[in-house]
């Protein structure tokens, strides 16, 4: 084999209170062909002149990690990308890089990596599971490390539920993001927190909706990252009163997502109003939640 051309979706980590632990597949999706020959990345759409194109782009990332796995030499490729996901924008680009680099280096390796393994190498990459296994398994999954290995395991959504997105122009680096988060954090707010992601799983496998508002809170994280998102507060009311079921940011952010099972346009355009008011510059989308995680659409 000497081209590989795969899919990945976009991702939405931590669902409120799932800090890096929680993550759901988005209907929205890079698509990436890596051929053997000259080395060369080409980046079309989002990311293009923002995305590295040396070897520090994490889809060669992915393909050196697959090879290394396989015991291949590893052959030069060149690299084409035609990306529908925002980049850093708390929608899993990252991980989205990651996990094609990964399935398309098994391909051309002939190592033929299960999931289970593409998991634990996309991972350990990333350092926590909450984006990658929903790009490789697709759905909703949660996803734990048992000190050998990554686990992770779906957790069961209701029909027709649709994200509506906020994406801001502006980008969020997500290691500063990172770190401006706490070192130390309360034994209430644990609690807190532990509540929310018992009652989020419940919620979203036995179709209660109606407590998704409390279930999405969260004392970890998104308090601390949302004060530097401009207009957050007033977009994320906004979604509210438009219907969505729940509101949160969406990964390290600044993307908001609410929640919505019907209502979308009315979602869409109050949080749209809600932004232009607060002078914050972006675009509204509504997209599906999707079942299906990184595929192969073509190989040669």
């Amino acid at each position: 084999m000497k081209s590989v051309t795969v899919i990945v979706p976009a991702t939405s980590a931590n669902l409120g209170p799932g800090f890096d632990c929680i993550g759901m597949a988005l209907d929205l999706w890079n698509e990436l062909t890596v051929t053997e020959g000259d080395f060369n990345i080409d980046t079309k759409g989002e990311g293009h002149g923002d995305i590295p194109s040396d070897s520090r782009n994490l889809i060669v990332t992915g393909v050196e990690a697959a090879f290394l796995e396989s015991g291949k030499e590893l052959p030069k490729f060149s690299y084409e990308s035609t990306n529908k996901i925002p980049y850093s924008r708390g929608l899993g680009s990252s991980s989205a890089a990651i996990v094609s680099g990964l399935l398309a280096g098994s391909l051309l390796s002939g190592a033929n990596l299960d999931n289970e393994t593409i998991l634990r190498l996309a991972a350990d990459i990333e350092g926590h599971p909450d984006n990658v296994a929903p790009a490789i398994y697709g759905g909703c999954r949660i996803g734990v490390h048992d000190g050998n290995t990554w686990i992770t395991d779906c957790i069961n959504l209701p029909k027709n539920l649709n994200a509506v997105l906020f994406i801001p122009k502006f980008y969020i680096d997500t290691h500063q993001s990172r770190a401006a988060l706490p070192d130390h954090i309360s034994r209430a707010d644990v609690v807190y927190n532990l509540g929310r992601v018992a009652l989020l799983v419940n919620s979203l496998s036995n179709n209660h909706l109606n407590l998704l508002e409390t279930a999405i809170e969260d004392k970890i994280h998104q308090p601390f990252r949302s004060a530097n998102i401009p207009g957050y507060r007033a977009i994320t009311r906004a979604a509210k009163k438009g219907g969505a079921l729940g509101v949160f940011l969406s990964g390290s952010g600044p993307t908001i997502l609410g929640l919505t099972h019907g209502r979308e346009i009315t979602v869409e355009y109050e949080m749209a109003e809600a932004a232009r008011l607060a002078r914050v510059e972006g675009e509204c989308i509504t997209v599906p939640i999707s079942y299906k995680g990184v595929a192969v659409i073509k190989k040669s």
